[in-house]
């Protein structure tokens, strides 16, 4: 991939929106997965009330629309500034308190989980049903979209064509093992918590544009208790969390 094609892929611009100053992507088509679209503000002259404490809106009672939902609120229900990174606001912005709940909990995904998946880490690659593994290094691309392999050769798996997930784990006591049908993003497999088990590796199905059925592959860690392989555990984990995000974040 040229580094004209990557910068394009990258690049962002500042908007203003009702809700706030937001970086979004340049090209709408690079978006992030990850991303949701600013939701439709309930308009004014529908909201009388607070739809939390059912306070009616007068002078002195003033309405407020929370960023993440629509919906309208007092002030008390709605006094909190959360960062909302998933509509990539540049401050934080007012939330009801369930939404505030909610990107809590988002906030420790793009404080952690997702600066391990930007570093990568390196796995022994499975294609099919193939006998042969490759080492390759597996990190999420910049712009979030893609899934990079590099070794001898170079892979992009857009993170859209994934159809499905499982993550393979090794429980306690060791010589205990199970493979877990994580999701499926398309699907509607609950999602797996992981419980007491170790992560060793994931399984992915995906497509191909211009081809026809399923493509799998197997990322498995190296079995040396080394940085590689603690780097490549917690690269899984990361995975982990982003795929439930997505999941979980389907019908928002």
């Amino acid at each position: 991939m040229s580094s004209e094609v990557s910068a394009r892929r990258d690049a962002k611009k500042l908007v203003r929106s009702p809700s706030g100053l937001r970086m979004v992507p340049e090209h709408r088509a690079f978006g992030s997965p990850f991303g949701l679209e600013e939701p439709q503000w309930i308009p004014d002259k529908e909201c009388r009330r607070c739809m939390q404490c059912d306070a009616k809106f007068d002078f002195l009672t003033r309405k407020h629309h929370c960023r993440r939902c629509g919906k309208c609120f007092c002030d008390k229900c709605c006094s909190q500034k959360v960062p909302l990174r998933r509509m990539c606001f540049v401050d934080p912005v007012r939330q009801c308190a369930e939404c505030a709940l909610v990107s809590h909990k988002e906030a420790e995904f793009y404080d952690k989980q997702l600066k391990v998946l930007l570093s990568g880490a390196t796995f022994l690659v499975t294609f099919g049903n193939s006998e042969k593994s490759e080492t390759m290094i597996c990190r999420l691309s910049n712009n979030q979209r893609y899934l990079f392999l590099d070794g001898d050769s170079h892979y992009e798996i857009e993170i859209a064509h994934i159809s499905t997930v499982q993550i393979l784990t090794e429980g306690f006591p060791p010589g205990e093992k199970d493979t877990h049908a994580y999701t499926s993003l398309l699907g509607s497999q609950p999602v797996f918590e992981g419980g007491n088990a170790r992560a060793t590796g994931m399984f992915l199905q995906y497509t191909v544009p211009g081809t026809e059925g399923v493509t799998q592959l197997k990322l498995t860690a190296a079995e040396d208790a080394n940085v590689g392989r603690r780097q490549a555990v917690a690269w899984l984990v990361a995975m982990h969390k982003a795929v439930k995000l997505l999941y979980e974040s389907r019908d928002q």
